[in-house]
């Protein structure tokens, strides 16, 4: 690691720079605390304007930082002279979870033994920063975590430790990033202990393996009734919470959420037509099966369960969505 010239002087208790931002990074740092490694500062993204307010709003991660007293730092880009104060702090490792920034290698470079990343996926699938997302939409039956050593590529170093789970039935993407994300801090612990014990070997990742999970765009919302069942139910669950799958109804959009599968084989359907409510929701017919839809949001609405928003609602068994 870094410029390391051998693996069994890795110090037990390396003194850490924490670079995350989001609540998937919470607990690592957590961890971290609790385990009593030394904190020389937290780095995370600049408060941002959030909800009608537009009130500035701290990360997560600098939540917790200021609650256990920590150093934060919140450059805006990490230019020369976020990189003269790394240099000033002098750390061992730079642990990076969910950051939401390229790390230079000249920033990996001012820690003795460079950075270690814990990223969602088993890689080398699902390099990028959306990887709990594409899973999801992409129907996978499994998935993890995965504990690499950066380089300056898109999750291309080697590989420490990894982790691997099943996708659940019916499970969102803000479902398993809650599951991944308290898994996170145990492997991570777990590496940080094995680097120091001299147990863990580096391996490379297979490049020809990759692929990758770029940002989420609101647009790719859209559902597409016209899909089979399985693609569309994988589309809704994956973009749930943010940014949301989405349909119309009578020119107004309505978001949907909490997708199961209903019916996989092809029958004669109408895409887009309403079943009818079942104990789970509403289902909804596909261009091969069908699927239940749990919740729906109106704009400038809470999503809530079906039969709360029907009261009320013309949206009746025969009606026809996406139009």
């Amino acid at each position: 690691m870094g410029n390391q010239t051998s693996r069994d002087s890795f110090p037990s208790r390396p003194k850490i720079i924490f670079l995350g931002t989001p609540q998937f990074a919470v607990p690592a740092l957590e961890a971290l605390i609790d385990e009593g490694y030394e904190i020389l500062s937290v780095v995370t993204q600049p408060d941002r304007p959030k909800g009608r307010g537009q009130k500035l709003t701290p990360s997560p991660v600098k939540v917790l930082a200021q609650e256990n007293n920590l150093q934060i730092l919140q450059p805006e880009r990490l230019d020369d002279s976020f990189l003269d104060i790394l240099l000033s702090l002098r750390p061992d490792l730079l642990v990076v979870v969910a950051f939401g920034q390229i790390i230079p290698g000249r920033v990996l470079g001012s820690a003795k033994w460079g950075g270690i990343n814990v990223h969602a996926s088993l890689l080398p699938r699902y390099r990028g920063s959306a990887p709990i997302q594409w899973a999801i939409i992409n129907n996978e039956k499994k998935t993890g975590l995965t504990i690499m050593r950066m380089d300056e590529g898109l999750d291309t170093g080697p590989m420490f430790m990894q982790q691997e789970v099943d996708v659940l039935e019916g499970e969102t993407a803000g479902q398993l990033h809650d599951r991944l994300s308290s898994l996170a801090p145990g492997l991570l612990i777990k590496t940080l202990q094995g680097l120091a014990q001299g147990t863990i070997e580096e391996k490379k990742q297979d490049g020809s393996l990759a692929t990758y999970a770029p940002k989420l765009k609101k647009e790719q919302g859209l559902i597409r009734w016209s899909w089979p069942s399985e693609r569309l139910c994988g589309l809704i669950r994956g973009l749930d919470p943010w940014p949301g799958a989405f349909t119309y109804y009578e020119g107004k959009m309505l978001k949907l959420f909490s997708c199961f599968l209903r019916d996989v084989r092809r029958g004669s359907s109408v895409p887009g037509r309403i079943k009818g409510l079942t104990g789970k929701g509403l289902e909804i017919e596909t261009g091969k099966g069908s699927v239940i839809v749990g919740e729906i949001q109106s704009p400038g609405k809470k999503r809530m369960p079906v039969r709360e928003f029907l009261k009320g609602r013309q949206l009746s068994p025969g009606s026809i969505l996406g139009t």
